[in-house]
């Protein structure tokens, strides 16, 4: 196991510490003992909520119904005009707000984890490549090769010797000058 902070590898899955930078590693060895997810914020997630996004929408287009096509018709046949033209206007214009306000203030309803879901708890956790058949991760690329006749010896006229390309001694220059001037 290596520290997320500092990239240190520990000595053991049960280190407590980072031996490097401190850093606590105890919910680490517990992620990777559970496959990457923490039971505790599985049992957190089994918790449905009844104000999400999806129901204030259901419950904003069932409330236009229920106005439009059972009450304003009721109100029609019983007689009382005021109340069928309310409640159409109660019904689409009710419905419109809760609408937008679940839309602009509930929350999207988040999938819940349960422990079937974690492949690693299971022991069904399976390796990148697994997962997706048709891509490889992690592996090398297809082998080039090339044959050994392409690289011959150099001939005569494409060879250089590296003296060549040696900038010549400052001193070799200076000591034949001085062993020019001495005869």
């Amino acid at each position: 196991m290596h520290c997320p902070s500092c990239g240190q590898q520990q000595v053991s899955n049960e280190t407590k510490f980072c031996s490097k930078c401190g850093m606590p590693l105890g919910l680490v060895s517990d992620v990777l003992a559970h496959g990457g997810y923490l039971p505790q914020l599985a049992e957190l997630h089994k918790k449905r909520k009844v104000f999400t996004r999806r129901n204030g929408m259901g419950f904003s287009l069932i409330w236009c119904l229920f106005f439009l096509l059972i009450m304003a018709p009721l109100w029609g046949i019983l007689n009382i005009e005021e109340l069928a033209g309310a409640s159409a206007v109660i019904g689409i214009f009710g419905g419109l707000i809760m609408l937008i306000s679940s839309l602009m203030y509930l929350p999207k309803q988040t999938p819940a984890i349960d422990a079937s879901q974690m492949g690693h708890a299971q022991g069904n956790f399976q390796m990148p490549g697994q997962i997706m058949p048709g891509q490889q991760y992690g592996s090398l690329p297809p082998q080039q090769s090339i044959p050994v006749s392409m690289y011959d010896t150099p001939r005569a006229g494409n060879w250089r010797d590296t003296n060549d390309l040696d900038p010549v001694s400052v001193t070799e220059n200076t000591t034949k000058l001085l062993t020019k001037e001495d005869h």
